[in-house]
């Protein structure tokens, strides 16, 4: 056979595999949940087991099925760290939703540097966290590789392959963020004093001396205000990089957005406490229930603030929740219940939004002495980020909060917001 013969049967096999493969997937992708998902599952694998393209041909048309379906859902609005919670939750993690994450690299790799540098420096940092790399020789070897890794059977990767394709195809398209937008860059200065509050917020959460964790806070907090004010007023006075003139002068920033995941359990009220730290800080938060996050919306450096201080408080809120309940349970009140953690976290969530609203006033009225626009400008902000919050959620309800009905559970969690450390900002 020649070499012109043999390129024929492989383009050939490789067109017969595609086809297969876009068969068997429209069978999995519209079987009912239950049983007959997994009948359509495991006939699927066995069909693509014995094709007659042969194994590599058909691992090279699962991986490209599995690319385009990453594609088709960054059409529907989804972004990386989106897409492989909302994965992880419908399938349990494990290997299905690595299949997704190995999917997300190969098509980051095709799309290339310009795709890249359209989607932002948001959309490569969770490529990076969730460590979507290629790490197969190839496409065509992609099934053989993974089934050895996993030390599991072709068919059984084959099958987990599948089911992944079948929660992609099945997920709905969700409100698309604004298009990135160029962020100016940090200067030498910025970048240290922001460097120096992420250390400071790692220190006071890993401290066990009360005290000293309130100092490291407090100067966080000094620090995480200041920034916010400067950024506010250097992007009024359209500066950009330096002082004043017409050919450095930028256009005003606009509001941007990003999406946080609210785990459960209790996902009212973690989503509730997002609010409130999105509130003190100029943004505006809505939640998801069916998808599992939140979209905040806001400028930039109030979206990094929120982001930061509401995991912080997350995680002070979820500890001194579960040592309440150890103490309540070892009394012989058996207080560790749903009700009694999302009363508490209600609670955390009530109290700490009375705390930072407080603070941001203070802030706020502290620097408007030494800076009479600033007043202005923040108004003006918070304009805009309620128009591009109308704008992206013309259609929002108020969620009515159920569990709630725990006494000792809502003064547990006041009494803990009240001792929580703000490691953040209120500007």
């Amino acid at each position: 056979m020649s070499k012109h013969d043999d390129g024929q049967r492989q383009q050939g096999g490789r067109a017969a595999a595609g086809e297969l493969v876009g068969t068997v997937l429209g069978t999995v992708r519209y079987a009912e949940d239950g049983t007959p998902a997994e009948d359509a599952l495991e006939a699927g694998a066995s069909m693509l087991a014995a094709a007659p393209a042969g194994p590599e041909a058909v691992s090279a048309a699962l991986l490209a099925a599995a690319e385009d379906g990453v594609r088709r859902c960054w059409q529907g609005g989804w972004q990386p760290a989106d897409l492989e919670r909302i994965v992880r939750r419908e399938t349990g993690g494990g290997p299905r939703t690595a299949v997704v994450v190995d999917a997300m690299a190969a098509e980051a790799q095709r799309a290339g540097r310009a795709a890249e540098r359209a989607r932002g420096p948001r959309w490569a940092a969770q490529l990076r966290d969730l460590g979507a790399e290629l790490w197969w020789q190839s496409d065509a070897r992609y099934i053989h590789e993974l089934a050895h890794r996993r030390r599991s059977s072709r068919f059984e990767t084959t099958y987990d392959v599948l089911a992944a394709l079948r929660v992609l195809a099945r997920l709905p398209r969700i409100t698309p963020l604004p298009a990135a937008r160029p962020v100016r860059a940090h200067a030498p200065a910025e970048s240290r004093a922001l460097g120096r509050i992420r250390g400071l917020l790692a220190k006071a959460e890993a401290t066990d001396y009360p005290d000293e964790a309130e100092a490291l806070s407090a100067k966080a907090q000094e620090l995480m205000a200041r920034h916010s004010i400067d950024e506010a007023l250097l992007d009024h006075a359209g500066t950009g990089f330096g002082p004043a003139s017409s050919a450095m002068r930028t256009a005003p920033s606009t509001p941007s957005a990003i999406r946080i995941g609210i785990e459960g359990p209790y996902e009212q009220a973690k989503a509730l406490l997002l609010d409130a730290v999105a509130t003190a800080n100029r943004c505006q938060a809505v939640w998801s229930g069916d998808v599992a996050f939140s979209t905040l919306i806001g400028f930039e450096a109030d979206l990094e603030a929120t982001e930061l201080l509401y995991t912080s408080l997350l995680l002070q809120a979820t500890t001194a929740m579960h040592r309440a309940g150890d103490a309540h349970h070892s009394r012989g009140r058996s207080r560790r219940t749903r009700d009694f953690r999302q009363t508490f976290l209600v609670a955390y969530a009530d109290r700490i939004r009375a705390r930072l609203t407080a603070a941001t006033q203070e802030a706020t009225a502290e620097a408007a002495g030494g800076a009479p626009d600033l007043l202005p400008v923040l108004a003006a902000r918070e304009v805009a980020v309620a128009e591009t919050t109308g704008e992206l959620f013309p259609d929002t309800a108020a969620v009515r909060m159920r569990g709630v009905r725990d006494a000792a559970g809502w003064e547990q969690g006041a009494a803990a917001a009240d001792q929580a450390h703000l490691n953040h900002r209120k500007t």
